[in-house]
This record gives structure tokens, C-alpha cells and sequence, in this order.
């Protein structure tokens, strides 16, 4: 199976001002599609050719030898994950499953929304910041570089790229001020309660 570049969820200009045209561009057409282009070269030939993006992820996870096809499928899946985690007029407090779930083991959104940023402004270098779903409940974690939730058998229901390349064009070294505008304009709660739900 070839892996191809799924199309953005919306157009280039559909999140502006808070993210670019440039940005998206950038970011999804140069950046995602190299994970692809380096994805299918690295697994061609091999037997993991025809195998699902998810079974790659989950077969190479731990393994030394194949952390380049690791790397590569994991942040072609988290950068797919992200696009949706976005929508125009997006943002603020939930309504739904996941608004109740968030009240329940949060104790309400400005706790969550509180955790969530402090997640994402902390990790260290280039990473993610995640809403997941484990053993039932609500929880925040952050994965660094290529690492994912679904590596570690966790639901991931949010997530947010802390990685450069997702910011600097617009906000420059202000990691905290693109996560406010991440969590207050972007969240697409609708993908949340969509994979809450799933």
C-alpha cells in the first residue's frame, strides 16, 4: 500500500488569522507530505508494504531498527490527527459528551483548558500535547517528537503540534500565545466528541 497526503480539512485560508495560509502550507504540504514521501520509501519492499498506517505504528513502536518508519508513520498519523483537532470558529468551552466528561474528571473546562496549556508550553523541544481517553478517563499528556498515544494503547481525542514548525511563521518563539489562540478559536470539539463517542 502507498501512502498518499490527505487533504486539509478545510482550505489553506480557513483558520486565519490565527494560522496562516503560509503556515498550512508549509506545514501540510512540505512537512507532512516528506513524513509520506519518507514513509513509503521506507517500507517499501518490507513486510510491513501493505499494512495499515496504525499496524505500522503499533509494529515498530519499540523496535531499535525501525525507528525511521516509526518516526515517519507516527507523524504522518499525529499531523492528520492535528489537522482535524482544528476547525474556523473553533475554540472555548465544549458542549456535548465531552463537556461532561471534561466537568467530571477535570472539574470543569478552565481546569482542563489550565492542564492542557501547561502540557503543551512544557514539553521540552519539539512534541505534542494530547487529550486522551485511558482506562475510562480524561487524561493530559505529551508525547516528544514522533511519539503518539496510539504507541501506547491510549485513545487520543485532542492534540495540539508544539513542534515549530506548527507556529514560528506566526507567532514566532510565543509558544503560549498560540496555545491560548489554539484553545480559545481553533479546538474542534465536534472531532473530539466524534472520537470520545467512537
Amino acid at each position: 500500500m502507498s501512502f498518499t497526503l490527505p487533504n486539509l480539512p478545510y482550505d489553506l485560508k480557513a483558520l486565519e488569522p490565527h494560522i496562516s495560509s503560509e503556515t498550512l502550507s508549509f506545514h501540510h504540504g512540505k512537512h507532512h507530505q516528506a513524513y509520506v514521501t519518507n514513509l513509503n520509501n521506507l517500507i517499501k519492499g518490507t513486510n510491513l508494504e501493505n499494512s495499515s498506517l496504525e499496524e505500522i505504528i503499533k509494529a515498530t513502536a519499540n523496535d531499535s531498527e525501525k525507528v525511521g518508519v516509526f518516526n515517519n508513520a507516527a507523524q504522518v498519523w499525529n499531523h492528520t490527527f492535528y489537522w482535524n483537532s482544528m476547525r474556523a470558529g473553533g475554540g472555548g468551552k465544549p458542549s456535548g459528551a465531552i463537556a461532561t466528561k471534561i466537568d467530571e474528571d477535570f472539574g470543569g473546562y478552565d481546569a482542563f483548558k489550565d492542564a492542557f496549556k501547561t502540557a503543551a508550553a512544557t514539553q521540552f523541544g519539539s512534541g505534542w500535547a494530547w487529550l486522551i481517553l485511558e482506562d475510562g478517563k480524561l487524561k493530559i499528556t505529551k508525547t516528544s517528537n514522533a511519539d503518539t498515544p496510539l504507541a501506547h494503547n491510549q485513545k487520543a481525542l485532542l492534540t495540539v503540534d508544539v513542534w515549530e514548525h506548527a507556529y514560528y511563521i506566526d507567532y514566532q518563539n510565543r509558544r503560549p500565545d498560540y496555545l491560548d489562540i489554539f484553545l480559545n478559536s481553533l479546538v474542534n470539539w465536534d472531532f473530539v466528541n466524534e472520537n470520545l463517542n467512537s
